[in-house]
């Protein structure tokens, strides 16, 4: 019987897709690659890629670059801390990508799996690779039940990919392909079984376990949130403020935000809670007008609610502490999340 390592690179050779990532040994270019699809699906993180690696093509050019500049290429990823990490690590670098896997480790943002991933691509290195994808194909391919998320899980799948992993002829090849083969073929939901080169030796297909593997023990507790942001309108200016460290969107602009315990459903309920929260920013007569109507904004733990409403400030108000004064029209420049960023469309601002 041909090996799992064989079987699956046969498999990747015959299948795989055509991605710029794959065509390169710049370690830069792949640890960029990399963060992107940590938490994004190739169809998405591909165009950001490309925008990302021409912008900054090289370890030099990111960490020359400001923030916010950073921020802005990311909009629209989400997990915005992997770009701040991006850019705290490219500074760290002295303008030259570590060469070692605890050099890679050590880098901000990088963990196991990608020091693997960029030790194994960039540098043949033989360290297997183990995220989602990887977790899934070898639990279902050799009938594991043992929780991936647990510290026993994790052990137990680094130890079977590490064994499995062809250390001597092209481990990046059996890295690619075990990933690739996650993505296309050994997919959460729906295979294709009868056509899997795996079919005839796969445990959870034998014993009609495949939607039940992997196993998780932990469940995501989602906690609802309710925002409500106010565009101020002075002229032809309005008002932004990043978002501070500890929170969702750490580093983003956005407009004020009210965070309430329930959804504030009247202007009357905004312009009373704006008070209490701005004292003094805005004033009585002020008139606040729904732009945005409530739209639901789904993050991994978290379910929000949000709205925008308009005011009308006279070009006399100062600006409150913590917040920049910017023409309405350049809004556009300034990196917010894609919640603030739909909201903005949806009324028109943008």
């Amino acid at each position: 019987m041909e090996t799992f390592s064989s079987v699956l690179i046969q498999w990747y050779q015959a299948n795989k897709r055509d991605l710029p990532w794959r065509n390169t040994q710049d370690p830069y270019l792949i640890w960029i690659s990399e963060i992107i699809l940590q938490q994004t699906r190739v169809a998405q993180g591909l165009d950001y890629y490309l925008r990302f690696v021409q912008r900054f093509p090289t370890v030099a050019a990111l960490a020359a670059a400001p923030e916010d500049d950073v921020l802005k290429l990311w909009q629209g990823l989400g997990y915005y801390s992997r770009a701040r990490n991006l850019h705290a690590a490219a500074k760290s670098m002295g303008g030259t990508f570590p060469s070692t896997y605890a050099g890679v480790l050590a880098l901000k943002g990088v963990g196991e799996y990608t020091a693997a991933a960029i030790c194994s691509f960039a540098y043949r290195m033989p360290y297997a690779v183990v995220d989602g994808n990887v977790y899934r194909v070898l639990s279902r391919v050799y009938g594991i039940s043992t929780p991936v998320d647990s510290t026993a899980g994790k052990k137990e799948f680094a130890a079977l990919a590490q064994k499995l992993l062809d250390k001597t002829r092209r481990p990046d090849l059996f890295n690619q392909a075990i990933m690739e083969f996650g993505a296309l073929q050994c997919v959460p939901a729906g295979p294709d079984c009868a056509r899997c080169p795996f079919a005839k030796r796969c445990k959870a297909y034998a014993a009609n376990r495949v939607e039940q593997l992997p196993v998780k023990a932990l469940k995501t507790q989602v906690k609802e949130r309710y925002f409500t942001y106010i565009y101020v309108e002075q002229g032809g200016y309005t008002w932004l403020k990043k978002r501070p460290a500890g929170d969702v969107w750490q580093g983003l602009y956005e407009p004020f935000l009210l965070e309430t315990p329930q959804a504030v459903l009247s202007a009357a309920a905004v312009k009373k809670a704006a008070g209490q929260f701005f004292e003094g920013v805005f004033p009585k007569n002020a008139a606040f007008v729904l732009a945005a109507a409530p739209v639901k904004h789904i993050l991994s733990h978290r379910k929000i609610w949000a709205q925008l409403y308009k005011v009308a400030l006279p070009a006399s108000a100062p600006v409150p502490p913590g917040f920049v004064r910017v023409p309405g029209a350049q809004v556009f420049r300034y990196p917010v999340s894609r919640l603030v960023n739909l909201l903005l469309q949806k009324a028109g601002l943008l």
